[in-house]
């Protein structure tokens, strides 16, 4: 039985990727919100997980979020998850 990384990893790793693959525009706003919503905050730090809440409200007025308003908040979850706040 094979398990995929994405299952195994933990919900910081997972957060990461998507928003790096968010930033290299390889996943739209929807699916970065999607995803986001899918994974959850259980299993992160209070200062994480209020990042990641923080990044899904901008992401919830609609699709056409600009980019340029997203990007330092992204940055800013990235760096917070990695770093573990």
């Amino acid at each position: 039985m094979s398990t995929s990384p994405e299952r195994t990893a933990s919900p910081e790793d997972r957060i990461v990727g998507l928003l790096s693959h968010w930033l290299a525009r390889h996943v739209d706003n929807a699916g970065l919100r999607r995803e986001l919503t899918a994974i959850g905050t259980a299993g992160l730090g209070a200062g994480e997980a209020e990042v990641v809440r923080e990044l899904l409200a901008e992401l919830e007025g609609s699709d056409s979020v600009a980019r340029g308003a997203l990007e330092p908040l992204v940055r800013e979850a990235i760096e917070a998850l990695a770093i573990g706040v």
